[in-house]
């Protein structure tokens, strides 16, 4: 099985390899910028009655972008011609995502939300504590031994974060076609002080970074508004506040990272809910326990990492009512809360946890969503609600993996 994954390590850059990289970073977002201003150039063109209007493509920008070179942007020749080419890829990309899955717009890159973040392909060579970059040079690692240095590299992403550079190898490999014998389980996601909780009754904790470093960020944006634009004060504040985020974001990143691995290694088939992620963020009054747990990239990590090793994810409908219904007698409890921690049957009276009775019963699905899908023989195809497969069975809305590009 060939997949495609990424390695992301930071880097030890000199002073001279810094300003190079700010440089590449700048003509990245430049290059962005320039191309999104000419695509809405032209599409004002085609307001207007005049015919054969054509929208251009990242490979017409750039062959317009190397003739502007040599007049009026002379300065990007100090940098690699990968850093203006790939952004324009991405910025077609980007449209692509707008119209095809309705996201929101492409918008202008600016220093105020990062320095940004360039992609280098061609000549790409790692060694044991080094890497070797186009027009960077040999560059130091901080970890050892980390990036791959016998698979076939496609591209590295250089990118800045509290002024701290790192880069992103994406490498593609074949490997073995893992199998796992673990058991079947059910996962009911969380935003309390648990992140998870399993059916077999493990508990994964929430670190709640958030939460936890929450009043120094405040006061440190209550710092950043009060200093003037453009001085050294307020750039020293953005600092600090860069890396009291980048605290936040790797706390939270080290525990799903934890949990998803430890659940895709040891579990076979693992049931899981797909939930309103974003529909759940417009409420106010769970916007920041949602966003801090991370649901959304906890399911993603899910997704990839359970091909990796040879499991299976089973989503139900967003619909399914895993937490109203009681797991001995299946009664449909639709009075429950959201305040509700205990999961109490009007029916049997049995009392459970809200979030392991939710897990059981994702269990439960994810085994009947297995036999049916041995049935029909299918196991790496989606039947949604309605649709009947080759056998003539009815199937539920089952999600299986879907191999395909891997990434962090």
């Amino acid at each position: 099985m060939i997949i495609q994954r990424a390695y992301k390590t930071e880097l030890k850059p000199n002073n001279v390899q810094r300003t190079l990289c700010m440089k590449h970073a700048g003509t990245s977002r430049f290059a962005y910028n320039w191309g999104l201003r000419r695509k809405q150039g032209v599409y004002r063109m085609n307001q207007l009655p005049i015919p054969h209007i054509k929208y251009p493509t990242a490979v017409d920008l750039h062959r317009e972008l190397n003739r502007l070179k040599k007049t009026d942007f002379y300065w990007m020749y100090e940098t690699s011609k990968c850093s203006p080419q790939e952004a324009l890829r991405d910025l077609d990309t980007a449209f692509t995502n707008f119209f095809k899955h309705h996201v929101k717009y492409p918008r202008f890159k600016s220093k105020k939300r990062g320095v940004c973040s360039f992609r280098l392909t061609g000549s790409i060579h790692v060694f044991e504590n080094r890497i070797q970059l186009p027009r960077l040079g040999v560059v130091r690692l901080k970890e050892k031994n980390y990036l791959p240095t016998d698979t076939h590299i496609l591209s590295a992403t250089v990118s800045e974060k509290a002024e701290r550079w790192f880069v992103s190898v994406q490498v593609e490999g074949e490997i073995e076609t893992p199998t796992n014998h673990g058991g079947i389980v059910g996962v009911d996601l969380a935003c309390s002080d648990r992140l998870a909780m399993v059916s077999d009754g493990t508990e994964i904790e929430n670190p709640r970074a958030l939460r936890r470093n929450e009043r120094k960020k405040k006061r440190l944006q209550r710092e950043l508004s009060r200093k003037i634009k453009g001085g050294s004060n307020r750039r020293k504040t953005r600092r600090k506040l860069q890396k009291v985020e980048m605290k936040i974001m790797n706390i939270r990143r080290d525990a799903q990272h934890k949990a998803t691995t430890l659940l895709a290694r040891n579990k076979s088939v693992i049931g899981m809910e797909d939930l309103n992620v974003s529909g759940m963020l417009k409420n106010h009054n769970l916007a920041k326990s949602v966003s801090d747990a991370g649901m959304g990239e906890f399911y993603r990590q899910m997704e990839y990492k359970t091909i990796w090793y040879g499991s299976k994810l089973i989503t139900a409908d967003r619909f399914y009512p895993s937490s109203k219904t009681c797991s001995k007698c299946g009664h449909i409890h639709k009075d429950l809360k959201l305040s509700d921690k205990v999961f109490v049957c009007p029916m049997c009276n049995f009392t459970i946890d809200r979030d392991l009775n939710a897990s059981v019963n994702l269990e439960r699905f994810a085994v009947s969503s297995m036999e049916n899908l041995n049935a029909c023989e299918g196991e790496r195809f989606m039947f949604p609600s309605g649709n009947r497969c080759s056998s003539g069975k009815q199937e539920s809305n089952i999600k299986p993996n879907q191999i395909g590009f891997c990434k962090f």
